[in-house]
């Protein structure tokens, strides 16, 4: 079992705050710490830094929209994103962690990985896609497999989402009517949203092996998803080491003439342009 690591102040679990952040102080926020992810971002690049986060939660509990947030500003070149779906055939006869590996981080990149390995410890344990054995050796490998990463080279940090009851609830239900979430239902969101305790049990059985001193897992609040978005953002520019690099001042050149050059009597197929209204100011 992975030595259990012991969290520093920084990352000890504040006071529960106060009501839901509001829009606007949330994007104020956000632009300062997506400027700090711009920096960030010309660090690894000039650095040959590796970086892998994983993200983690039960469903509904904002894994999506923090990678959102993180990856909307800066270069998906740099920054990659990992959705792997289920396996196939041919990688299921594969050592497990197999298919993961491949889409790690080279020297500049930042893999973030929505949903990982852990799924051994997690959702095929919960819904029986895998049997006691096969878990009992992920967990007792992980540590030793991180371990392999982290000697590689490789930065790596891991986020469970903790998300309540309640409000896991009401977002699941909030996707039933709303066109533009029922994509994010699944069959099998509904059939693992009974399923509440066995998560939690398969939660604690992972911390208890895999939160080592060489990669912790590091708790996420998520009731209040823009809160969330904010923290975590901060809590990784806290742990990848990386400095403002001096940049030369920027300048547009001036056009070329125009040389001559006439606009076409050309049939363009414009988009239809609609009445949305009043644009605001």
């Amino acid at each position: 079992m992975a030595k259990k690591h012991k969290s520093q102040g920084e990352d000890e679990a504040p006071a529960e705050p106060q009501g839901k952040l509001k829009a606007k102080a949330y994007e104020k926020e956000l632009e300062k710490l997506h400027v700090e992810l711009v920096k960030l971002q010309r660090w690894v690049v000039a650095k040959g830094l590796k970086v892998c986060i994983v993200f983690e939660g039960r469903d509904g509990a904002g894994k999506g929209g923090c990678i959102k947030a993180i990856a909307e500003r800066v270069s998906p070149r740099v920054f990659r994103v990992a959705a792997l779906p289920a396996p196939t055939e041919r990688q299921k006869s594969q050592m497990y962690v197999q298919r993961y590996i491949e889409h790690f981080p080279a020297a500049g990149e930042i893999v973030i990985f929505d949903r990982s390995w852990y799924n051994r410890a997690g959702v095929e344990r919960v819904m029986g896609f895998t049997n006691d054995q096969e878990v009992e050796r992920f967990l007792l490998m992980a540590p030793a497999f991180e371990k392999a990463m982290r000697d590689s080279g490789i930065i790596l940090l891991k986020y469970w989402l903790e998300v309540g009851m309640e409000e896991q609830e009401r977002r699941l239900a909030a996707r039933i009517d709303d066109g533009r979430k029922v994509w994010k239902l699944s069959p099998m969101d509904l059939k693992s949203f009974s399923k509440w305790y066995d998560y939690s049990r398969a939660r604690d059985a992972m911390f208890a092996a895999t939160d080592s001193s060489w990669a912790p897992w590091y708790v996420l609040r998520s009731d209040d998803k823009k809160r969330a978005r904010l923290n975590v953002i901060a809590h990784l520019l806290r742990h990848i080491p990386y400095e403002d690099m001096p940049r030369e001042k920027v300048k547009l050149p001036k056009r070329d003439g125009r040389k001559g050059y006439v606009e076409p009597d050309y049939p363009y197929k414009y988009v239809t342009e609609h009445d949305w209204g009043a644009v605001e100011a």
